[in-house]
């Protein structure tokens, strides 16, 4: 029979690796409940502000201007579509022919460039929004460095969280010049996330209304 004596330190080293486990977890916990942390709706944060007000009145006023030439163009084959088809018992089977070809021709373009304005529409906003990324992201960044912040979450990366851990309105209050170290309502302190924060979204650009896929005329037999 094996001795008492030299099972037992094998028996109680489980038990150890517990205790062990258990004391690190109670440390880190310790430690994460101290973090102090802050939430910041990125987004709103950018779009709220002047520059981020100009920035989507500049793009709206762009995009009502181009959709209004495409739709204009595109009612324009629409008519063009309608006398074909009235023309049918008219025209020659050849004139016809080329008149269909070229209708054809003119809704290929038509949906090219609707295509072509959407990512020059794109192409636009990431250029008029990188600088208020930028910018947005360096007061969030001066903004934990003055309060001490250990982690500021994207609102968007979390289910919820306390509406006083948000400085949201404290960000746009700085974009804008204001005073840095004015609280919002409620103030910001420390408390527990669920998750770490995620990088500032782009708002989607909007897209122009393409032409709608009308069948070509057909030529009289």
């Amino acid at each position: 029979m094996l001795s008492r004596h030299w099972l037992s330190p094998l028996s109680r080293a489980p038990r150890l690796a517990v205790l062990a486990f258990l004391a690190t977890s109670a440390l880190a916990l310790a430690a994460y409940a101290e973090m102090k942390i802050a939430v910041v709706d990125t987004q709103r944060a950018m779009m709220e502000t002047e520059d981020g007000l100009r920035m989507q009145a500049n793009l709206k006023k762009i995009f009502e201007t181009k959709q209004q030439e495409l739709d204009t163009k595109q009612k324009a084959l629409e008519s063009e579509r309608a006398d074909i088809e009235k023309q049918q018992g008219v025209l020659s089977q050849e004139a016809l022919q080329r008149r269909v070809a070229t209708w054809q021709q003119d809704m290929v373009a038509l949906q090219q460039t609707y295509v072509q304005f959407n990512q020059e529409l794109q192409a636009k906003q990431n250029e008029l929004t990188q600088p208020i990324i930028e910018k947005t992201l360096g007061l969030i960044r001066r903004l934990a460095t003055q309060e001490g912040y250990d982690v500021v979450v994207d609102k968007q990366a979390v289910p919820y969280v306390r509406s006083d851990l948000d400085v949201t309105d404290r960000i746009i209050t700085m974009y804008n010049g204001g005073a840095a170290a004015a609280p919002a309502d409620g103030g910001a302190g420390s408390g527990k996330a669920d998750s770490t924060g995620s990088g500032a979204a782009k708002p989607a650009a909007p897209k122009a209304k393409p032409p709608g896929q009308a069948p070509a005329p057909a030529p009289a037999k």
